[in-house]
């Protein structure tokens, strides 16, 4: 017999609403839920195709402990009390900072980070390395300077704009907003509306462009400060709300008032009057901006950012409709970790800073692989693959060989698994409840707590139930009293008022909450995620709570509860919050509450970005003559969620794209099998010889090379990456911009 079931897609941040249909236990048919608020029955061909992230030969179904080349089970109080054994033993001897966490909540769940970290915390450590700042925290660094705290980035105000600049986002094929195909649709067809790609390939979302300028690669720190040098030459900045909100201009001026436009414009191999008419138009129209990975990770990543920052203020675009904003949140996707703060560690090697609390895992192969008495020999990871997802797959395999603890959490053995000492079975997103607060919205707040639709299979155990019986084994939770387990089976209104009473009894219990709900409300419920999506409804700020009640919840000592249980009752997701659309103002967290623009640690770099002196860096390598885009979005790559490599049956999932012209001055021919070498290593890959592409440039898709039933499907484009190769601020890797060479 079969039900169709609400969940949502898993595959990326946007998690569009579905409805599975479930018969003996197995997805068999996937379709949109229209009933979904935020995503309205919008879906793409990797969301249709979950059952691939759920059924394969790989899923992990008991705990696995490595014994000489094997793997063999182990009951789940073992894997666990020898994990604590050696966790105890490695921080004692070493010092905390010995140990790191990677990981901890992927695309499809969050809940569990809140565990993982509490567990980190407590074993003095404070090293978490993450996917987000392989990409992002140049982003929050920016935004942290600027505006006063790493979490408060901006995003367009997608239905309010009537210009955005797409600056190396292809959203036909990332998405990274909400229904981006019919939005881009509908933009590129609104006569009074104009989309801008800035994209060296003609792209997807290039197509529907109004404009696209097709800059050299390399090159969009240099264009940037073109844009932002024409506006203040000609006059078009927007001074009034330049004299309101922003301070510490007066030192960026001198910047770009003698910029040669004209030659950068040349050096980016771009028309100057087109480029002039882009800046005169996002200048003086309603405009927002969207980057994505394009720039977030290509040369001068950071300063790009800090760039682009710099030309939303002077046009006037941040905090305003139509512009860029803050959007309203559940929950922050990290804490403010100002790097100039001796408080947050850096790393000890390599001397990278936290930025919103996390490590570029770009770092991590040298942190392990040095001399230093402190340096890092445990590393538990959760929900993350870096085997396949992080730059550099060579310097990864031989750091973690040296590790003296590697546990893995994961619904598969994926690469990483199968090199650590332990494998703990996470549930799938399928079989467990959890949600993600990466639903970046604006004015609305959107949430969905996702629930099972599957039962899981074997001994597996949420994540965040994993931390806390770990937690558990290393003595960090207190004595829970009889009376908090009687008040959860009664009432959540009982359970709260014994809560509070036992928070109130001892001050250092706040530290382990997380753990005290998981082993009293959390065994009530059935699931730790769940019951923790209870308690973080009782705690949430002021602020969120004047944004529910904009919402329609009513204020009052219930209005937590009464989120909590809307949220069970709507499980195809719902709107909990609205930001107060007249105010985003608010969310400058500076000491006079100005945009503080002038950043003095990067001013020289920023100076630096001349057309003299990116002709000559941008110079073509007599060894490495082509430029290689390391990372391409598709409807065929799913990071590393999807391992059964059915799915693709029939299509050309990952080749390498060359652009005509170079495919004949090299003699090659579509279908090829081509080699290409990179100062990290070599691959052989199927060649696609594309006119979108553009000369000089070849591109590489993300999320392959994973073995499956023995086979190796598509290349890992991380044997092709240096992790030292990356930004200098936040470590993020410059995948956008790597000299390679292809031959036959």
């Amino acid at each position: 017999m079969s039900e169709w079931k609400k969940t949502s897609c898993v595959l990326c941040g946007q998690n569009c609403g579905l409805e599975a249909q479930v018969e003996n236990n197995r997805i068999v048919k996937v379709r949109g839920d229209k009933d979904n608020p935020r995503s309205q029955g919008y879906v793409c061909r990797k969301g249709l195709n979950i059952s691939y992230y759920q059924h394969h030969k790989d899923r992990l179904t008991h705990p696995l402990k490595k014994v000489g080349e094997d793997f063999v089970p182990i009951s789940w109080e073992h894997a666990l009390t020898e994990i604590a054994e050696k966790l105890g033993y490695i921080t004692k001897t070493h010092g905390p900072r010995a140990l790191a966490f990677m990981g901890l909540g992927n695309l499809g769940g969050h809940s569990e980070a809140v565990f993982g970290l509490r567990l980190l915390r407590s074993l003095g450590s404070k090293y978490y390395y993450n996917a987000l700042a392989g990409e992002l925290t140049g982003l929050f660094w920016g935004y942290g300077r600027t505006i006063g705290r790493q979490y408060n980035f901006t995003i367009p105000d997608h239905d309010r704009t009537d210009m955005m600049v797409a600056i190396g986002w292809n959203g036909w094929m990332s998405h990274q907003m909400p229904q981006a195909r019919r939005f881009l649709d509908q933009m590129s067809k609104d006569p009074g509306k104009i989309l801008v790609v800035i994209d060296p390939r003609r792209s997807e979302t290039a197509v529907k462009a109004d404009i696209h300028l097709a800059l050299r690669p390399g090159t969009d720190a240099l264009l940037t400060r073109a844009l932002i040098a024409i506006i203040l030459q000609e006059g078009w900045q927007n001074q009034a709300y330049i004299d309101q909100h922003v301070g510490e201009i007066e030192q960026i001026y001198s910047w770009f008032e003698n910029f040669d436009v004209r030659n950068a414009c040349q050096v980016c191999e771009l028309d100057y009057d087109q480029v002039r008419e882009v800046a005169r138009l996002f200048a003086t129209r309603q405009s927002s901006l969207h980057p994505d990975l394009g720039v977030l990770m290509g040369r001068h990543s950071t300063v790009t950012t800090y760039l682009e920052i710099i030309l939303l203020t002077i046009c006037g675009r941040l905090f305003v409709p139509g512009g860029n904003v803050v959007p309203g949140y559940l929950m922050t996707m990290g804490a403010h970790t100002d790097d100039r703060d001796p408080k947050h560690w850096r790393t000890m090697k390599t001397g990278f800073p936290a930025l919103l609390g996390m490590h570029p895992p770009n770092a991590m192969p040298e942190e392990i692989m040095n001399d230093h008495p402190e340096r890092l020999r445990a590393v538990i990871v959760s929900s993350s693959n870096p085997m396949r997802s992080f730059a550099d797959t060579a310097a990864y395999e031989q750091a973690f060989s040296k590790l003296d603890l590697l546990v893995t959490i994961d619904i598969a053995m994926t690469e990483t698994a199968k090199m650590s000492d332990y494998v703990l079975p996470d549930r799938s997103a399928y079989e467990r409840w959890d949600t993600t607060y990466f639903q970046l919205n604006y004015p609305e707040i959107y949430c969905q707590l996702r629930q099972p639709i599957l039962e899981p299979e074997g001994e597996t155990l949420e994540g965040s139930e994993i931390f806390t019986r770990l937690a558990d084994k290393l003595g960090m939770i207190p004595d829970i009293p009889e009376s908090l387990r009687m008040a959860a089976s009664k009432s959540r209104l009982e359970y709260g008022q014994a809560l509070y009473a036992y928070m109130q009894s001892d001050p250092k219990i706040a530290a382990t909450l997380p753990y005290v709900v998981a082993k009293t409300l959390g065994q009530e419920m059935g699931s730790v995620n769940k019951a923790w999506m209870w308690a973080l409804l009782q705690t949430v700020p002021s602020s969120f709570k004047d944004n529910a009640a904009r919402a329609g919840f009513k204020p009052g000592l219930t209005m937590g509860d009464d989120i909590f249980q809307a949220i069970i009752d709507h499980p195809e997701g719902l709107w909990i919050g609205k930001v107060d659309p007249e105010n985003n103002f608010a969310n400058i967290k500076t000491a006079d509450n100005r945009i503080n623009l002038y950043i003095p640690e990067v001013k020289e770099w920023v100076k630096s970005i001349t057309p003299e002196s990116e002709k000559v860096e941008l110079q073509a390598s007599g060894h490495y003559p082509l430029i290689l885009l390391a990372g391409r979005h598709m409807d065929m790559n799913a990071n590393n969620l999807m391992r059964n490599p059915e799915w693709n049956r029939g299509r050309r999932a990952c080749t390498l794209a060359m652009h005509p012209e170079d495919a004949g001055r090299l003699n090659l021919s579509d279908r090829q099998t081509v080699r290409v070498t990179t100062e990290a290593g070599t691959v052989n890959i199927e060649l696609e010889i594309t006119g979108d592409t553009r000369p000089g440039m070849v591109i590489i898709p993300h999320g392959f090379g994973l073995e499956y039933n023995g086979e190796t499907y598509g290349v890992g484009i991380n044997r092709l990456t240096k992790n030292t190769h990356r930004d200098r601020i936040a470590g993020t890797p410059l995948h956008r911009y790597i000299r390679c060479k292809v031959e036959a």
